[in-house]
């Protein structure tokens, strides 16, 4: 499942602040796509540390990017090293739980953002080499994505030609789409497409894809 080919990049790694590509700038990413799929507004984060990330995120500074990346940084921003302190300037509190999230990556962690009403969202994803991630699931929902690709997660109802409808609605806006991933609960239940594109999709082509009969939501996650 975590299998990719390896390419320069994988073996040169990103531009980053260090010490480690899967400890550090893979961890940064993994914070900013949990800021990009669960929103801006938190005043409290949870990480939920599995395997490698358990043992070592202190030393290999795991710590300090995943909370950079929930404020947005970049892996190369020289703000990293000062990432706890500029959350506490932000009223965001932060708390590192180890914890067995079971059979999935050992650079695995689950990011859990705490709004003023105490509603709880989370995702979980893996620093899987080279800086590159996986995000796994979301709120308890099996998915798998990137990062690298603009991504659309659409929630519908199972019938048939949904798939048909949202691909039309896509290419018309002159949109290519790179990978298509479709998961649902059963059969004609809730189903969830994660799709990678090569561009950015505007927010007119979400709004016809959340206005197809059977669409309950739509969310676009621009690359990472």
């Amino acid at each position: 499942m975590y299998m990719k080919g390896i390419g320069v990049f994988d073996v040169m790694g990103p531009i980053m602040i260090g010490p480690s590509s899967s400890h550090t700038a893979g961890a940064e990413r993994l914070g900013r796509a949990a800021r990009s799929i669960l929103g801006e507004e938190f005043n409290k984060v949870n990480f939920y540390l599995h395997g490698s990330f358990a043992k070592t995120y202190k030393g290999h500074g795991t710590d300090r990017a995943l909370v950079a990346g929930i404020l947005g940084m970049e892996t190369y921003d020289e703000r990293i090293k000062y990432s706890f302190d500029i959350a506490k300037e932000n009223k965001i509190e932060v708390n590192f739980i180890e914890e067995d999230l079971g059979e999935v990556h050992p650079n695995t962690v689950k990011i859990e953002f705490v709004k003023d009403d105490e509603s709880k969202s989370f995702i979980i994803g893996s620093s899987i080499g080279g800086g590159s991630i996986a995000v796994i699931n979301i709120d308890g929902e099996d998915v798998y994505f990137t990062g690298e690709y603009p991504t659309l997660i659409i929630k519908y109802k199972d019938k048939k030609g949904m798939i048909s409808k949202i691909s039309l609605a896509i290419a018309l806006g002159d949109i290519n789409i790179a990978t298509l991933k479709v998961d649902r609960e059963s059969k004609g239940e809730m189903a969830t497409a994660v799709i990678e594109t090569d561009h950015k999709v505007p927010e007119n082509i979400i709004d016809e894809i959340s206005k197809i009969e059977g669409v309950s939501s739509v969310k676009f996650i621009d690359a990472i």
